[in-house]
């Protein structure tokens, strides 16, 4: 397929590669749906933090978040002028004026974060959600009004497929409002998007995973089945996961934490395969991060800045040498990760690449570490640890000249 070509937005959005997911659905605020409890039994008090959960995220080096404003349910996280008592307006908290998709956004600019908004097209509480689909877009139209007009500028809405299967909405209508008046956001997966669903919420991108796709993966339910775009476009994947086994939301610490190991693993199969990661949370019922989350996040930033902060060299250390990017050291040195970022500005055209290298202390012929396909945005090679007194990459199969943007080459076990 031939590529199409990004907008800056995207480019910028492929940029940010790490972001936060938080599912937070109100605690006692709201009703239970489909009969499970979102929260214990019994009053409890509300401490959203807001702050906590940004904080968590700027600290492990995320660029953006995605908030659940609303969720399936249809119970909306700001006070909603459209759904009144269904949302946090006059509800028991900060006296009744308490607005968390405010608190989110002021926490998000505070720490330096785009700011990402998940909403349900589906609305299980909307009585004319299936008889009355026209007038259902005009109720739809009016939440984005609200989450558009009142918050400042908004980076992402993230629209969630699952349960809208067979539902028709006008979305010329709907794209054309949200156009309006927030031109730059850029939209998930439905209606125009700008960015797509890998297909999976185990976190893992395929192999390839191309930028240039004729359709898109819709939801859970559905499985497979995939619906066309208008046409061939310039799609990112991204990859959701959750940071614990079970639940979006929280759960209790019952729900076992993933390691830090596990999730450097998912690293490598989200942006290690030119995807972004947007790795969930669910704040504990009263609002607040669980401590337990909040280290692993630091934790897991911690551990991709050791990996990764100090490599080795670095593109502009390299040398074009017959049409491949060479490193050459003054000494040998023990290498087991090369990271190869393609220029995408023009598009995407590696087809096939190698990670090569003459050994130390004999190099008497080449060798092959690694052996890949796209590139894409990023692609994060990792083999054994091996000394080196060359390396190179070599784009093997290109459908235009390739431009690389950054080729680093790293020891991530600090042996010497």
């Amino acid at each position: 397929m031939k590529t199409a070509i990004p907008t800056a937005k995207q480019l910028q959005f492929q940029d940010w590669e790490l972001g936060l997911f938080i599912h937070f659905l109100g605690g006692y605020l709201r009703p239970s749906w489909r009969g499970n409890p979102e929260a214990p039994k019994g009053p409890f008090e509300m401490k959203v933090d807001c702050d906590g959960w940004i904080r968590s995220a700027a600290q492990a080096g995320m660029k953006y978040a995605v908030y659940t404003a609303k969720h399936h349910e249809g119970f909306c996280m700001w006070p909603s002028k459209l759904t009144g008592e269904f949302s946090v307006e006059g509800k028991p908290w900060k006296g009744g004026r308490g607005d968390v998709v405010r608190d989110y956004v002021e926490a998000c600019r505070k720490h330096g974060l785009a700011v990402g908004l998940y909403y349900s097209p589906y609305d299980h509480h909307v009585p004319y959600y299936k008889t009355d689909p026209a007038k259902y877009d005009e109720y739809f139209i009016g939440h984005m009004r609200e989450l558009l007009g009142n918050y400042g500028p908004i980076d992402i809405l993230w629209f969630d497929g699952y349960l809208s299967e067979g539902h028709v909405y006008d979305w010329r209508k709907i794209i054309g409002e949200i156009r309006r008046m927030q031109p730059d956001v850029l939209i998930f997966n439905m209606g125009d998007p700008n960015f797509r669903w890998v297909g999976n919420e185990s976190g893992i991108a395929p192999v390839p995973c191309w930028n240039t796709v004729d359709a898109v993966p819709f939801s859970m339910k559905d499985g497979d089945l995939k619906e066309k775009v208008k046409q061939a476009m310039w799609l990112p994947a991204e990859c959701d996961m959750r940071i614990r086994y079970e639940g979006w939301s929280w759960r209790g610490s019952e729900d076992p934490l993933k390691s830090v190991e596990e999730l450097m693993g998912l690293y490598y199969v989200s942006v290690g395969r030119g995807c972004n990661m947007l790795l969930n949370i669910g704040p504990e019922w009263d609002g607040r991060i669980n401590g337990d989350d909040a280290r692993r996040l630091v934790e897991f930033g911690e551990e991709i800045r050791r990996r990764f902060g100090k490599p080795l060299c670095t593109l502009k250390d390299c040398k074009l040498v017959d049409g491949r990017w060479e490193y050459a050291p003054p000494k040998p040195i023990l290498v087991d990760h090369a990271i190869v970022e393609e220029d995408l500005a023009g598009g995407e055209h590696v087809r096939r690449f190698a990670i090569r290298m003459l050994p130390a202390p004999e190099p008497t012929r080449p060798y092959t570490l690694y052996e890949g396909i796209n590139i894409g945005h990023k692609a994060i090679c990792r083999f054994p640890l091996v000394k080196a007194s060359k390396v190179w990459l070599e784009i093997v199969e290109s459908d235009a000249p390739a431009k690389i943007r950054e080729l680093q080459f790293h020891n991530s076990v600090g042996a010497a």
